[in-house]
């Protein structure tokens, strides 16, 4: 499982913030953000062993995070979806991402996704069972689990109950994090970062060699910033991500 909030369009200084939990196998290796890519300039952890990455963004101001989606069909997998978003990330916009992922798709099989693309003009929810469904998102605060995207659920038929409970801890943490009058996108981010890790919600995982390894914090606008835990954040503190230059360089590109 994985849990991915976003927040669009909401905080004047920062119209992109995310906070999001990866779930995975406690054998899988990763590496934690950095830069990623050099043209263009991309920050995000690694998948040391499929390639790609899971979530991050780039010198554009464009964010790109995947989680699974349960109960596709068997589809042929021909290719990472790290890679797929590594893709993603070499583009300039959501749009211009979007249209990268419909060609992406008709030309290769992926296992099943929810693919989210944001910058500060659009913010998408791309959707791949082997047909490719798109959700545009309104500005406001969003939850994409392996199961639903806000109110849109779907039970997979070999694990309905899990499914049902993922996606009423989704529609809790969206309550949540509701973004409260007044409140700072910095603020806001210390809110979903106790979120994410408090048990109550149900999406700090610890199973039996698999669960929450990672969480992260962006956001990107006027003063954009990363914060990674790199273990579940019920027990792991969030640290900066070293790539201090990445905000200066992307004001002389802009």
């Amino acid at each position: 499982m994985c849990t991915l909030t976003l927040a669009w369009q909401v905080f004047e200084d920062a119209p992109v913030a995310v906070a999001a939990n990866r779930d995975e196998s406690l054998e899988r290796e990763s590496i934690p953000p950095e830069r990623y890519r050099e043209n263009p300039r991309v920050v995000a952890p690694r998948d040391a062993e499929a390639g790609g990455t899971w979530i991050g963004y780039n010198e554009h101001g464009l964010f790109v995070g995947v989680t699974n989606r349960w109960g596709t069909p068997e589809l042929a997998a021909e290719r990472s979806r790290g890679l797929l978003v590594a893709d993603a990330l070499e583009a300039e916009s959501a749009a211009e991402a979007t249209a990268l992922v419909e060609e992406e798709t008709a030309a290769r099989e992926y296992d099943g996704f929810y693919l989210v693309l944001a910058d500060e003009r659009d913010a998408v929810c791309l959707q791949w069972n082997g047909a490719l469904e798109r959700t545009d998102f309104e500005p406001g605060v969003h939850v994409v689990v392996n199961a639903a995207v806000d109110d849109d659920v779907r039970l997979p038929p070999d694990r309905t109950e899990v499914a049902r409970e993922q996606a009423r801890n989704a529609r809790r943490v969206r309550r949540e994090l509701t973004v409260d009058p007044g409140e700072r996108v910095g603020e806001w981010l210390e809110r979903a970062g106790g979120v994410l890790g408090d048990h109550d919600y149900g999406v700090c995982v610890h199973g039996d060699g698999y669960g929450t390894r990672s969480s992260s914090l962006i956001t990107l606008g006027t003063n954009s910033r990363y914060l990674f835990a790199p273990g579940p954040p019920c027990e792991t503190p969030y640290e900066p991500v070293g790539v201090a230059d990445f905000d200066r360089e992307r004001e002389g590109h802009i």
